[in-house]
């Protein structure tokens, strides 16, 4: 099964690099990593990533992930051959998917039509007439989003378990160690913390 890993600058690393860990613990998955040419492509914290393919070389693949970045709104100004590569290729997987910001991606392809993302980003998927959902983890025929970053562990884990056998991805769970237990409460941040990042993403899109 080739999965095919899209890679474009200022990317979110852990939305790429954990559905990556996750999938790859299936031998039957092999990996390809594309972009618009051969360059290594850095990401928004500076992880450096090799392409192994281009948009104008790779024409199919059995499953596409496409990650976010916390600059979504000026990648999707500038993603003009990603967005007509993903409305090429999206044709010929079995599944297509997205985490965080990387839906308002799918969104511009027009591939999806309910999705999740970032809280922060529901907004670029219903101005472009995609049904926002706040849910972890979103199915949507073929296509499956993510919501925030570190949600794309959940979403290569739910797709394993679609893919594979519930016994397979119990085993990559437990494999990768995965068994959450973040220091704070979700719902014990206070409110000022979100206004404050709100205003933090809204300066890195300017």
């Amino acid at each position: 099964m080739d999965v095919a890993y899209v890679l474009y600058p200022n990317m979110t690393a852990l939305d790429l690099v954990g559905p990556f860990e996750v999938l790859g613990c299936v031998p039957v998955v092999s990996p390809r990593f594309v972009a618009r040419t051969l360059d290594p492509v850095r990401s928004d914290n500076g992880l450096t990533v090799v392409p192994t393919d281009t948009f104008d070389t790779l024409k199919s693949a059995d499953v596409v992930v496409v990650p976010g970045s916390g600059h979504w709104r000026e990648v999707l100004r500038e993603s003009a051959e990603l967005v007509a590569w993903l409305r090429e290729v999206h044709p010929t997987t079995k599944w297509t998917t997205s985490v965080c910001t990387g839906s308002t991606l799918l969104a511009e392809a027009g591939v999806v039509t309910k999705a999740t993302t970032h809280w922060a980003a529901r907004e670029d998927l219903t101005v472009r007439g995609v049904e926002a959902c706040t849910d972890r983890v979103v199915f949507d025929g073929k296509v499956v989003t993510g919501a925030g970053v570190s949600a794309g562990i959940d979403m290569a884990l739910q797709l394993v378990e679609r893919e594979f056998g519930t016994a397979v991805a119990q085993t990559v769970q437990v494999g990768i160690e995965y068994d959450p237990q973040p220091p704070h409460a979700y719902d014990s941040i206070p409110p000022e913390v979100t206004q404050n990042l709100r205003s933090l993403f809204a300066a890195s899109q300017s």
